[in-house]
């Protein structure tokens, strides 16, 4: 065996909620404000729930604005469920709601809105994209499975609230056979589960299990990887699982990166993206980097890669943009020459980024940054960076 595991969280999760609240908010200021500067993170402890952070815009907003991006997530997260009462689980009415938000240092808009309209990167950082032939999607295969499941317990528990919850963790391990089939993304099997779902007190365990290991089950069950006689199901490991949502465990912004990107196949970068307006290359440079490191791959380059771009606080263009085929590359290209001509063919401004997927106008008709952080921020076809857009133009490197 050679195993590798990627785990997954549903919306529920205690940081997922301090997300989907960070993200609520840069969307309905975005709304209000295409040019607001948004940077509020939010911490969870119990029924408190405190928003950070620095924001600046020429909307009209107060702490009622705040709550009402609190109270709209959570119920649209599915808290409170119905199985479970005011001890057990998160009810949003009964929050104790702290706004301790101030307004953007004029420091950093020096740098960053240019007199010229171009935009400056909103800090310093590195950022990674990544992309393997694995799977349709291009991403690894352990956590498409992890995130796969996740969403199917998840929905699950939003139609059976009086049976369970939905605080929900996934975890997956493919077994590869060996190191040399794991470098050339050939999985064999889906060889361990792991599910973690809040039941209902009046739920026997056991019954909940049959319940969960059923809905697994279906959810694979024409899978080639999966054989369920082949694989081990851990689910509900300590026995009892009741107790759950914020009031059980802490839940603060950009504590899932891993699992929001490649499932620690990958490097992560520098920092989270839920909070953050799109002028902070945390956000926007990642979404970059995974595109092209998404049309590399598509384009038959190489079987994975891994895009690495760096900013400077102030200054528009990265200061290096740097491929790293991982010795798979399936062209004569070289990784040096192939970082060279994406670096002189794509500027990767924040500028240019934003205006290419819309990330200062986020809507129901495009992309919501409150669904992003709920799935994940790479991986999904509806998302503006993932699209294949510029396949022609990588295809023509191939000579």
């Amino acid at each position: 065996m050679y195993l590798f595991t990627s785990e997954s969280v549903s919306a529920g999760h205690p940081d997922k909620c301090a997300d989907i609240i960070s993200d609520t908010i840069v969307d309905r200021l975005l709304e209000l404000d295409p040019k607001a500067r948004v940077a509020t993170e939010v911490f969870i402890s119990g029924k408190h729930i405190i928003i950070g952070g620095e924001v600046r815009t020429d909307a009209d907003i107060g702490e009622g604005f705040y709550r009402l991006c609190v109270l709209d997530a959570l119920s649209g997260i599915g808290y409170p469920e119905s199985g479970f009462d005011e001890s057990q689980t998160l009810y949003p009415e009964a929050a104790e709601i702290r706004v301790l938000v101030s307004k953007q240092s004029p420091d950093i808009s020096i740098g960053v809105d240019k007199e010229s309209g171009e935009i400056g990167a909103g800090d310093q950082g590195m950022m990674i994209g990544f992309a393997t032939d694995e799977t349709p999607a291009f991403m690894p295969g352990a956590l498409e499975y992890a995130r796969k499941l996740r969403d199917a317990l998840y929905a699950h528990s939003l139609e059976n609230p009086d049976r369970f919850g939905i605080d929900i963790k996934t975890q997956v391990t493919l077994d590869y056979g060996t190191k040399a089939d794991f470098d050339a993304n050939r999985p064999r099997a889906i060889r361990k589960i792991v599910a973690a779902v809040p039941h209902a007190a009046g739920l026997d365990i056991e019954e909940a299990r049959i319940i969960l290991k059923g809905v697994i089950v279906e959810t694979l069950e024409n899978d080639a990887l999966f054989n369920e006689k082949g694989c081990e199901f851990y689910i509900n490991g300590t026995g009892r699982y009741v107790n759950h949502s914020p009031l059980a465990d802490s839940g603060m912004t950009g504590r899932k990166t891993v699992a929001d990107t490649y499932g620690a196949y990958a490097p992560i970068g520098g920092g989270a993206q839920s909070s953050k307006d799109y002028t902070k290359v945390d956000r926007s440079g990642l979404y970059a980097a995974r595109w092209l490191a998404k049309h590399i791959v598509a384009a038959g380059l190489a079987k994975k890669a891994v895009v690495e771009l760096a900013y400077v606080i102030g200054h528009a263009r990265p200061v290096n943009v740097t491929v790293d085929t991982m010795h798979t590359g399936l062209t004569e290209i070289s990784d040096e020459i192939l970082s060279e001509k994406i670096e002189e063919n794509f500027p990767l401004t924040p500028q240019w980024i934003t205006k290419k997927f819309g990330l200062d106008r986020p809507s129901d008709a495009t992309f919501l940054y409150a669904d992003v952080a709920a799935r994940g921020q790479v991986g999904y076809p509806d998302y503006p960076w993932e699209r294949l857009d510029e396949l022609e133009w990588f295809n023509g490197l191939k000579g």
